[in-house]
């Protein structure tokens, strides 16, 4: 994996194809795709057509979702980065992580070393993260980035 951001807890990186098992693995918890406008992805071909016509392409221009694994086991706990949506022209924020690492300040974690880069590195300005009034978990990331209004 060609990693990207480093934090304390967390090295976020680029996926590759064969990593399409990790992402029906965190993709299949309906509980973590609930809100979601991609839905659960269940199969290898599922998420390998993901991976091809959406996640590698942005990698490109320095753009991502990246593979989020703990820094002390290397295990893949999900994924966050910065997505151009090009029907809206804008960039976006975005993160999903396994149900049993929710609460732990990953997310937090992950989100604000994504934005770091994004306005750093690529000198990004216009960043936006979107959320269901009902996902109270991605509501509270935003609010501790300062972003919720």
């Amino acid at each position: 994996m060609k990693k990207i951001i480093e934090t304390e807890r967390l090295y976020l990186g680029e996926f590759i194809i064969n990593d399409a098992q990790l992402l029906v693995d965190l993709n299949s918890d309906s509980r973590v795709t609930k809100y979601t406008e991609s839905g659960d992805i269940t199969s290898i071909e599922a998420a390998e057509k993901k991976l091809k016509t959406d996640i590698l392409l942005q990698y490109p221009n320095k753009l991502g979702r990246w593979a989020v694994h703990l820094k002390s086991n290397n295990e893949f706990i999900g994924w966050c980065g910065l997505k151009y949506v090009e029907k809206e022209n804008v960039i976006t924020l975005g993160y999903r992580f396994f149900y049993k690492h929710w609460g732990k300040g990953f997310a937090t974690e992950a989100a604000k070393a994504s934005l770091n880069y994004g306005v750093t590195v690529l000198k990004l300005k216009n960043i936006i993260a979107k959320a269901a009034k009902e996902n109270t978990a991605s509501i509270h990331v935003m609010k501790n980035l300062g972003w919720y209004i």
